[in-house]
C-alpha cells in the first residue's frame, strides 16, 4: 500500500506558490531573471575555460571589464548581437540554438 506524504510539493508547485502561475506577470519576471543569470553563468563557465579574466574578454569585444562582471553575475538585460560577440568573437566559440 503506498501513502503519499501530502507536504511534499515538487518544484513546479513550489514555484507557482513562490513566483505565480506560469503566464503571470510575476511568473514572467522570475524566469527572465533566472535565464539571465544561467546565461551569465554559461559565459564565466566558457570564459573560465578559455583561461580568460572578465577584462581580457571585454578587450576582445570592445566592452567595459564591468560590462561582462554584471553579464556574469546575471545584472544585464543583453542584445543577442552582444552575446554572439560574446561568444562567437570573444570566446571563439560556435552558437547553437536549439528552441524547445
Amino acid at each position: 500500500m503506498e501513502t503519499k506524504n501530502k507536504n511534499i510539493k515538487t518544484f513546479a508547485e513550489h514555484l507557482d506558490k513562490r513566483h505565480g502561475k506560469t503566464g503571470t506577470e510575476t511568473r514572467t519576471n522570475f524566469e527572465i531573471k533566472a535565464k539571465s543569470f544561467a546565461i551569465g553563468e554559461l559565459i564565466k563557465e566558457e570564459r573560465k575555460l578559455a583561461n580568460m579574466t572578465q577584462e581580457q574578454l571585454a578587450d576582445k569585444i570592445g566592452a567595459k571589464k564591468s560590462f561582462i562582471s554584471r553579464i556574469e553575475n546575471g545584472h544585464s538585460d543583453i542584445q543577442l548581437s552582444t552575446l554572439y560577440k560574446l561568444i562567437e568573437i570573444g570566446l571563439g566559440r560556435k552558437i547553437n540554438l536549439t528552441i524547445q
